[in-house]
């Protein structure tokens, strides 16, 4: 479990803690800060290796979303995406914002093939492309920019709120 969370994570989570779904956890750097700030978390990840000293603390959830079904039925008050795209999960990952839940999605973006990984187009949002996932929500932050300095990447992010259903 190495790295420094999600800056876009810590900016935009909401208070107060309640459920939170961190999606392809990876290494476990934004579940740690989760757990931390007092969520209820579940990580799911096709290699859950990294995260294994966690299990005390988060439901770790050893699972390949991309070729197995979605492994999870409950709802969150919280969806955390970093650095992961697989668009034949779009709906589930939607799905699993609880009505009035947050989802905070922060990604690689076309451009990047040119300056590092991910390489593979299928891998990087496309111009726009998280607010047409969440067209429908409330977006309270969204950004498509290029990042310049020691690490220079293309990225795209959303904050946004799932509407409750219509009355």
């Amino acid at each position: 479990m190495t790295g420094t969370p999600s800056s876009w994570l810590q900016r935009f989570a909401p208070t107060p803690p309640g459920t939170a779904l961190d999606v392809a956890c990876g290494s476990g750097r934004n579940l740690r800060w989760l757990v931390d700030a007092g969520w209820q978390v579940t990580g799911v990840d096709r290699d859950t290796a990294a995260t294994a000293p966690l299990q005390s603390l988060a439901k770790i959830i050893d699972a390949d979303i991309e070729n197995g079904p979605w492994p999870l039925q409950q709802q969150f008050d919280l969806v955390v995406v970093c650095n992961y795209l697989w668009r034949p999960l779009f709906d589930d990952i939607r799905a699993a914002v609880k009505p009035g839940g947050w989802l905070i999605w922060e990604t690689f973006a076309d451009g990047q093939q040119t300056i590092g990984r991910p390489s593979r187009p299928d891998f990087l949002l496309q111009r726009g492309e998280l607010l047409r996932v969440c067209g429908d929500w409330r977006i309270v932050a969204y950004e498509d920019l290029f990042e310049d300095g020691v690490n220079p990447r293309f990225v795209q992010r959303v904050a946004a709120i799932r509407l409750p259903p219509a009355a």
